[in-house]
């Protein structure tokens, strides 16, 4: 019998860890811009599926890696810092947030999925790790968002959604009021910059699904 191998699936019908090839066949075969690869531990595919894809596929991949690779951000990328990135199958639909750490290549905290939009996911990304910083007393970080919106709402205090109230967002609007009440009674000096995604590729933290 063959070594079991571990298949992630990062961009697919639906992305996870798969413990057969079939099985992750069924995910990727016929899915445009598919993403995925085998690894021969659980452990590893779990620190992988936590990271960006293009930290073990590509040109940019270490071809033996344990971990994220840091060694493939582009040089204007500050390394001590977090990337916030979300999700959302459609607009809105299920959402989910998630920061990863671009020193070590481990996401530092996940959320969702809840019914919202992108831009909501973006804007409570960015207060999240704003929170979470403060908490832990981390200094000297710098917080990497590609969403223009998301930071210009974080400057404001205030999210600019234009998402529907009802039943099933209910909740989603108590978890924007938490954040925007952060906001208004915490004064926050970490910068919020830009990912220029343009000239360096995805986030790190990208969910891989577009």
């Amino acid at each position: 019998m063959g070594k079991q191998k571990f298949y992630v699936v990062w961009d697919g019908v639906t992305p996870g860890i798969y413990t057969s090839w079939t099985e992750c066949q069924l995910q990727v075969k016929g899915y445009d811009s598919a993403k995925y690869k085998s690894f021969d531990n659980r452990e590893e595919a779990e620190r992988a599926f936590a990271a960006s894809p293009y930290a073990y596929i590509g040109k940019n991949a270490k071809k033996k890696t344990t971990g994220p690779s840091t060694e493939m951000l582009p040089a204007a990328v500050i390394e001590n810092s977090l990337a916030v990135d979300a999700a959302c199958s459609g607009n809105p639909g299920p959402m989910e947030y998630r920061c990863i750490d671009l020193q070590t290549g481990q996401q530092v905290f996940h959320y969702g999925p809840i019914h919202g939009t992108n831009n909501i996911g973006e804007f409570l990304a960015i207060v999240h790790a704003l929170a979470l910083m403060e908490q832990r007393g981390i200094k000297g970080k710098v917080i990497y968002s590609d969403s223009y919106n998301a930071a210009l709402w974080v400057k404001k205090r205030k999210c600019k959604t234009t998402l529907v109230r009802d039943a099933r967002t209910a909740k989603l609007y108590e978890v924007i009021a938490r954040a925007e009440n952060w906001l208004l009674t915490h004064p926050c000096a970490t910068p919020v910059l830009k990912w220029d995604t343009a000239q360096w590729g995805e986030i790190p933290a990208d969910f891989g699904r577009k």
